[in-house]
């Protein structure tokens, strides 16, 4: 891969999970029911933003693993065990994502709210998204680790 591209995408992590951050950290706020609420109040009182703080990690671990995975590719080291193992990690992690999301809909689905269609059509959104993540990368790992395969075996009998 050239090595403008790859730090073209690499630039569009960072921002991803900038804006990531930005947004997790400024939707309670103006949140309807903590539209008066102090910051004490938003961020101790409501374990469902906890989990959802706490559901982010895969997420954020996986944006890392990506931006890795590209730095591999502008090096030209892209086929190497390293890459195999950060696309891994991220399949792990958006199937991680997968399963704080299924739980976040049963919190929903059970909890008394005026508007569950809301949370639940996000969760959805971010389902899917994991899924095709997830796909993707085992895709990939299973691509890379078969040229890594190749690459050591050819190694050997040079």
């Amino acid at each position: 891969m050239k090595r403008i591209p790859a730090l073209f995408l690499q630039l569009v992590v960072i921002l991803i999970g900038m804006a990531a951050l930005a947004l997790m950290l400024w939707e309670p706020h103006i949140e309807g029911r903590n539209a008066h609420a102090t910051t004490f109040q938003i961020y101790f009182n409501d374990p469902f933003l906890a989990y959802a703080y706490l559901g982010s990690i895969p997420f954020f671990v996986a944006l890392y693993q990506a931006f890795k995975v590209l730095g591999y590719a502008r090096q030209n080291k892209i086929f190497a065990r390293a890459a195999v193992k950060a696309l891994r990690t991220i399949k792990y992690c958006a199937i991680a994502l997968i399963g704080f999301v299924v739980v976040a809909e049963v919190f929903i689905m059970f909890n008394t709210s005026d508007d569950r269609a809301g949370g639940v059509f996000i969760g959805a959104l971010i389902t899917f998204g994991s899924l095709v993540i997830a796909a993707a990368a085992a895709l990939f790992e299973r691509v890379l680790q078969d040229a890594v395969d190749m690459q050591s075996e050819h190694d050997l009998t040079v």
